[in-house]
């Protein structure tokens, strides 16, 4: 498996490891820890246009950033060209150098809203999002699926379509809609998406270890992969896969995501948050399945602090001193949700 820098547009990524948008948990934080241990490129968590539009207050959260974020890329859902076309070039996504199109998204009420992985049924409206976007004069990447049914797909023909609109990049799932996020990954339909484009092609789906990543490499001949929900049990992947050296622990990271997300968000989306990590993070993990429900009962900050020395402080032979807690001092400018109004 080649791991290597990655020219997208005018950028060169310092790698072609990438972090899949997940809603609920590509907040800021995650993204910063994805990049401090090597992810060439995050994304934030899916966005909708039309609730943009409307100055939806949830959906703007998802859009905070700072400077010390290294590449801003955002991901956008929506089925209007002229929404979308609008919303890429408005002031609310002005910081983001990187816009991705969400034509993957398998889940029913977003398919029925003819968004998603139905812009993969309607080639002509898809391309039309696509110009209208280019136009913001962002870098423009699409993510899309293998096809809509299993016996019937397309990945080739709607990546040719991609990049004769203008993308700059295409992230294949490798599976159709109709197999949602089960079954076999379709490395053929990936190859041969790769082989009809001369824009880079990023291969997702299915990869849950660093051999699932460099099979998915070998097998599509693909530019680059994107990793989804297994970097949440194990965001130690990135550096697995690049090379990058990290001398923190799982309970390290999980310490200095507790005080970046502390520093930007109030504490009801922190723990929350942080809950939903840390159970990612006991996964597979010998003698944690206690710790559950103390987990989710947690009602501050300090009773989370605790308890996650408590469940990870065993991969640590040198248990890191208090102080370390507060090494991280937040991004360095404030958020724009206020204290308990987030």
């Amino acid at each position: 498996m080649e791991i290597r820098p990655l020219r997208l547009g005018g950028l060169l990524l310092p790698s072609n490891v990438f972090m899949a948008p997940l809603a609920g948990y590509t907040c800021y934080p995650f993204r910063m820890m994805a990049y401090e241990l090597g992810a060439g490129l995050c994304f934030t968590e899916m966005a909708s246009a039309n609730a943009l539009k409307y100055q939806d207050r949830a959906n703007r959260r998802l859009l905070f950033t700072t400077g010390q974020e290294p590449v801003k890329a955002v991901q956008l859902l929506g089925g209007i060209p002229a929404v979308m076309e609008q919303m890429a070039a408005s002031e609310l996504l002005k910081d983001f150098a990187v816009l991705d199109i969400n034509m993957g998204c398998p889940v029913p009420n977003v398919f029925k809203s003819g968004e998603g992985s139905a812009l993969m049924l309607d080639q002509p409206r898809a391309a039309a999002i696509i110009r209208g976007c280019k136009k913001s004069g962002k870098i423009i990447t699409v993510k899309c699926r293998t096809g809509i049914q299993s016996n019937a797909m397309f990945a080739a023909e709607f990546a040719r379509m991609c990049q004769d609109a203008g993308a700059d990049l295409v992230t294949i799932h490798g599976r159709s809609r109709s197999m949602m996020y089960d079954g076999s990954c379709c490395y053929e339909e990936i190859a041969q998406a790769k082989s009809a484009v001369s824009i880079p092609v990023i291969a997702n789906g299915g990869i849950f270890s660093a051999e699932d990543a460099r099979l998915m490499m070998e097998r599509t001949g693909a530019d680059g992969v994107m990793i989804a929900r297994y970097a949440l049990e194990n965001p130690f992947i990135f550096s697995q896969l690049t090379g990058t050296p990290v001398e923190k622990t799982t309970l390290q990271l999980l310490l200095d995501q507790l005080e970046l997300t502390s520093s930007c968000y109030d504490e009801t989306f922190t723990l929350a948050y942080m809950k939903k990590l840390a159970s990612y993070g006991m996964k597979r993990r010998k003698g944690t399945k206690q710790y559950k429900q103390m987990l989710f009962r947690c009602g501050s900050r300090e009773e989370l602090e605790e308890l996650l020395y408590r469940i990870f402080a065993g991969d640590d032979q040198s248990t890191p001193p208090a102080a370390a807690l507060h090494k991280n001092q937040g991004p360095g400018s404030q958020s724009p949700y206020p204290q308990g109004r987030n």
